[in-house]
């Protein structure tokens, strides 16, 4: 297993890499700059800013500069339009709003979903599992840039229960999480509930109840863990989406995450915020699945590496 984490981690570096090239040459092979979205500028003075920011030399040394300021200081750069900001002060603002509400978003729908699967897989046709796959069918279809609006419109503007936005105090984190972990925990439902039937038909589970085990520890120590697999193969890249923000979540709730300040970025043509966002999600990417390559092998021991 050691062996496996070094190798995955060794692939990690290039894989980094590879996504800084191509994110590179994507992001200046469009039309346009950073410096030519308001207002057509004087050519001495595009040129100056161009020369101030290093955008005039050729791209694969524009590439090696960055890499190398990655490498030896972990600096991302300054941004284009924020004056007097770096990427590294942009990405430490935002990125710990987005990790709290991520996180709180993971709890839930891993909580509610998997609770909601095994309860509906436990009592399969009856009423208890026509009200979860009901829940569960309700939440995939109102995503959250559906649900943002509508949380905002009934629990601030016609009860007046909870703040619209912000991000001052734990009662401005109830709608965001809401909003970002429902679509995720109908998902988990889903798979839980048909891994967990597809366990209760096999063999040893046949055999627990046939030795006289209580029903609630042939659920919960021989039936569980088995079903959780593909639940722990889709964690993976969901729990990156959640810690690494949603749009939607930022620009409805203003909660100064992230995500706003990705897309802003990316309409400002502001290459050193797009570059630090696109490799902080790849690098949590690249680790979370790693991490879950660990979870399958010690959930099930059939597995080795």
């Amino acid at each position: 297993m050691f062996s496996y984490i070094l190798k995955r981690l060794a692939i990690a570096v290039p894989t980094l890499l590879v996504l800084i090239v191509i994110s590179f040459v994507l992001m200046h092979s469009a039309p346009g700059g950073p410096f030519t979205a308001e207002r057509k500028l004087p050519p001495e003075v595009l040129a100056n800013l161009n020369a101030k920011y290093g955008l005039d030399d050729p791209l694969w040394k524009q590439i090696g500069t960055y890499v190398w300021g990655i490498v030896s200081d972990f600096d991302f750069g300054p941004s284009f339009i924020y004056k007097d900001r770096t990427v590294n002060e942009i990405i430490a603002q935002g990125f710990p709003i987005t990790l709290t509400y991520g996180l709180l978003s993971f709890v839930v729908a891993v909580v509610v979903g998997v609770s909601l699967g095994v309860a509906a897989a436990v009592r399969h046709n009856t009423l208890l599992d026509y009200i979860a796959v009901g829940v569960s069918i309700g939440a995939q279809v109102l995503p959250n840039f559906v649900m943002a609006p509508v949380l905002v419109l009934v629990f601030t503007l016609w009860l007046g229960w909870l703040p619209g936005g912000g991000w001052q105090g734990p009662e401005y984190w109830i709608m965001p999480v809401i909003a970002l972990s429902t679509s995720f925990m109908a998902s988990i439902a889903r798979i839980t509930r048909s891994s967990m039937l597809e366990v209760l038909t096999s063999n040893h589970i046949r055999t627990a109840r046939a030795k006289g085990l209580p029903e609630r520890r042939v659920i919960l120590r021989h039936a569980l863990k088995p079903a959780l697999l593909p639940v722990i193969s889709y964690l993976g890249p969901a729990f990156v989406a959640m810690i690494t923000g949603s749009v939607v979540v930022d620009i409805y709730f203003s909660t100064g995450g992230i995500g706003k300040a990705f897309v802003d970025s990316a309409l400002n043509r502001d290459y050193a915020v797009m570059m630090g966002v696109t490799i902080l999600v790849g690098a949590l990417t690249i680790f979370f699945n790693l991490v879950v390559d660990i979870l399958y092998g010690w959930i099930d021991p059939k597995i080795r590496y």
